[in-house]
C-alpha cells in the first residue's frame, strides 16, 4: 500500500513537470508582433496591410466602418530571414472610395491594436488631400532618435496642430525617396530603425518608398514592401506609379545597376505619354533618390536624374500639367524650378541622416535653386483637387539643425496652379534705339503687373542677340527674387527690373528683350524688342 502511494506521487510529480515543460515550450513558441501593421498600395476600392510576426502562418485582417471590425479577410505570409519570422500580407477589396475604415491584424495568438485607414477618391470626386514627403532617415549614431522625433514630434504634431479630425482624414500618403535604413542588408535595422519609430504614422497612412543607395538593393526591402507592380515586369517594384485623385505619383530607381537600364526611361516615357492623354490627371509627382544637381553636395549628383528631369520638363510644357521631382541623397532641403517649364525640384531630406552642413562638402550655387537649407525637416504637399482651379502648395517644415532648433517651422512655400495665369508682358524701356558703351550697359524694363491678386515679381529672364529672332542669344540671364545659398540671400535688393550686361563687341547692333515670372511659375510673354548699338 505504501509502495503504491509512493509510485502514485512520483507519477503526479512527473506529470506536473511534463505539463510545466510543455506549457513553457508552448509559451516560448507563441507568436509575437515584430513589425506593427503598415499600409500599402491603396486604391479607391482596396488596400494592402502588411505586418511581421516571430512565427505563425495565419494572416487575417479584421475590418469595418466602426471599431467593432466585424469583417475578416485572409491573405498570405512568407519568410523573411533564416528564422521562423513571417511577413504577412492581406489585400482587402470591395471597399468604398474615400471612406474611413478601422482594422486590426491577427496571427494566431497575436492581435494588434485597432488602427484606421481611408481609401483614395476618384479624380472626378474633386477632393483635396495632403502628402508628406521625406527621405534619408537612415540611422545616425550621433542622433539615434532623430527619425522618431521627425515622425512623432514633427509630422504627427504638425498635422494635429494644423488640421482637425483623424490622421487618415488629414494625410493621404507618405512618399520616401530613398535611404530608409543605414544598411538594408542588415535585417534588424528595418524593425529597429525604420518601422518602430514610424509605427504610429505607417499604421494609418499608406507609405510609398523608392530604394536609395543605403538599401543596397536588399531582399528585405522587396520582402517588406508590396508596391504597385505596374512597372516593367522584369523589374517589379523598382519603378511604378500610383494615382491619388488628380495626381499621379511615379517612383523610380536611380541606383547603380538600374539607372543605366534603358527599360526604365522607356517605361517613364510611355507613362508620361499616357498621362498626357488622361484628362483626370492634373499633376505628376515623381520621386527618385539621387539629385540631378545638388548645392550642398556635388559628388551626389547623377546623370540619370537629369534625364528624368528633362522628360518631366518636356511633359509639363507639352501638356500644361505641372510636375515635381522629389529627391534626397543630399542631407538638406533645396527647392528649385526649371527655367522654361512649370516643374519643381525639391530635396525632401533629411529625416534622420546626418546633415550635410554648409562648407562640409563641395557645393555650387545653381541658378535653378531659390532655397537651400542645411536642416532636418519634411515636406508637406497640399493638393487642391477642384476641377475649376486645381493647384498644389509645397511647404518645407523644418526642425532646425545643431546650431538652431526649429519646432516645425514653415521655412519655405510655393503654390503652383494647373491653369495658366500669365503676368502682363513687361516693356523694354532702355536702351532703345541708342548708342551704349561696349564694355557693358544696364537693361531697364517696366514694373511687374498681373491681373491676378497676390501675384508678385519672382523672376526675370533677359536676352541679347545679334538677330531679332533670338535664335542664338549672346547674353542670357535668369534671376530669381531670392537665392538663399550658404545662409545668405544673394538676390537681396534686386527688384528684377534692370540687368547689367557683360562686355559686348564694339560697333555692333544688338536686340534685347525680357520676360517676367510670378511666384507661381507663370511666365509672361516676351516684351517688345528694343535695340541699341555699341560704340568703341
Amino acid at each position: 500500500m505504501h509502495q503504491n502511494l509512493v509510485i502514485r506521487r512520483i507519477g503526479i510529480v512527473f506529470l506536473s513537470v511534463l505539463f510545466s515543460t510543455l506549457s513553457a515550450f508552448a509559451q516560448k513558441k507563441e507568436a509575437k508582433l515584430l513589425v506593427q501593421p503598415f499600409l500599402q498600395d491603396a486604391t479607391p476600392s482596396s488596400i494592402k496591410v502588411v505586418w511581421e510576426t516571430s512565427r505563425g502562418e495565419e494572416s487575417s485582417v479584421e475590418w469595418g466602418v466602426t471599431p467593432r471590425v466585424r469583417n475578416r479577410t485572409s491573405g498570405k505570409s512568407h519568410s523573411i530571414n533564416f528564422t521562423e519570422s513571417r511577413i504577412h500580407e492581406v489585400e482587402i477589396t470591395g471597399l468604398k472610395r474615400f471612406t474611413a475604415y478601422y482594422y486590426r491584424v491577427r496571427t494566431e495568438n497575436v492581435i494588434s491594436d485597432v488602427f484606421q485607414f481611408k481609401t483614395p477618391p476618384f479624380a472626378d470626386d474633386e477632393k483635396s488631400f495632403n502628402i508628406v514627403a521625406m527621405s534619408d532617415m537612415q540611422y545616425d549614431s550621433q542622433n539615434p532618435d532623430k527619425f522618431s522625433e521627425m515622425v512623432n514630434d514633427g509630422v504627427l504634431q504638425y498635422l494635429q496642430k494644423e488640421f482637425e479630425g483623424t490622421l487618415p482624414n488629414n494625410l493621404a500618403m507618405v512618399m520616401i525617396p530613398g535611404d530608409l535604413v543605414e544598411n538594408g542588408a542588415k535585417y534588424p535595422q528595418w524593425k529597429d530603425h525604420f518601422f518602430d519609430p514610424a509605427q504610429k504614422l505607417f499604421s494609418n497612412i499608406p507609405v510609398y518608398p523608392v530604394p536609395g543607395n543605403h538599401e543596397r538593393n536588399s531582399r528585405f526591402y522587396f520582402k517588406y514592401f508590396s508596391l504597385p507592380e505596374n512597372g516593367t515586369a522584369a523589374f517589379a517594384e523598382h519603378w511604378y506609379y500610383k494615382d491619388y485623385g488628380n495626381t499621379r505619383i511615379i517612383g523610380l530607381d536611380s541606383n547603380e545597376g538600374y539607372r543605366d537600364i534603358s527599360a526604365q526611361l522607356e517605361w517613364l516615357k510611355t507613362i508620361l505619354k499616357e498621362t498626357a492623354d488622361e484628362s483626370s490627371i492634373d499633376f505628376v509627382f515623381a520621386q527618385l533618390h539621387h539629385p540631378h544637381k545638388s548645392e550642398l553636395w556635388i559628388p551626389g549628383e547623377a546623370d540619370f536624374a537629369g534625364k528624368v528631369v528633362k522628360l518631366l520638363e518636356d511633359f509639363s510644357t507639352d501638356t500644361g500639367k505641372p510636375s515635381i521631382h522629389f529627391f534626397g541623397h543630399t542631407h538638406g532641403y533645396s527647392r528649385g524650378q526649371s527655367k522654361d517649364h512649370k516643374h519643381l525640384w525639391v530635396n525632401v531630406a533629411t529625416a534622420g541622416g546626418a546633415i550635410d552642413n554648409w562648407g562640409e562638402f563641395e557645393g555650387r550655387d545653381y541658378a535653378e535653386f531659390s532655397v537651400t537649407q542645411d536642416e532636418y525637416g519634411f515636406v508637406m504637399v497640399e493638393v487642391d483637387g477642384s476641377r475649376n482651379n486645381p493647384k498644389f502648395t509645397v511647404k518645407r517644415i523644418s526642425r532646425g539643425n545643431e546650431k538652431q532648433f526649429r519646432e516645425n517651422e514653415l521655412r519655405d512655400s510655393i503654390t503652383i496652379f494647373r491653369n495658366e495665369r500669365k503676368p502682363n508682358a513687361p516693356k523694354a524701356l532702355s536702351p532703345d534705339d541708342e548708342s551704349t558703351k561696349f564694355t557693358g550697359t544696364v537693361l531697364k524694363a517696366s514694373e511687374f503687373e498681373s491681373m491676378y491678386k497676390g501675384a508678385f515679381h519672382a523672376a526675370s529672364h533677359w536676352q541679347i542677340a545679334t538677330s531679332s529672332v533670338f535664335e542664338k542669344p549672346i547674353f542670357d540671364s535668369w534671376k530669381q527674387h531670392e537665392n538663399w545659398y550658404y545662409e545668405a540671400n544673394r538676390q537681396q535688393g534686386d527688384d528684377l527690373t534692370d540687368e547689367l550686361t557683360k562686355r559686348l563687341n564694339p560697333n555692333q547692333q544688338y536686340y534685347w528683350r525680357v520676360r517676367y515670372r510670378d511666384q507661381n511659375l507663370n511666365w509672361s510673354d516676351w516684351s517688345n524688342t528694343a535695340t541699341f548699338e555699341t560704340t568703341k
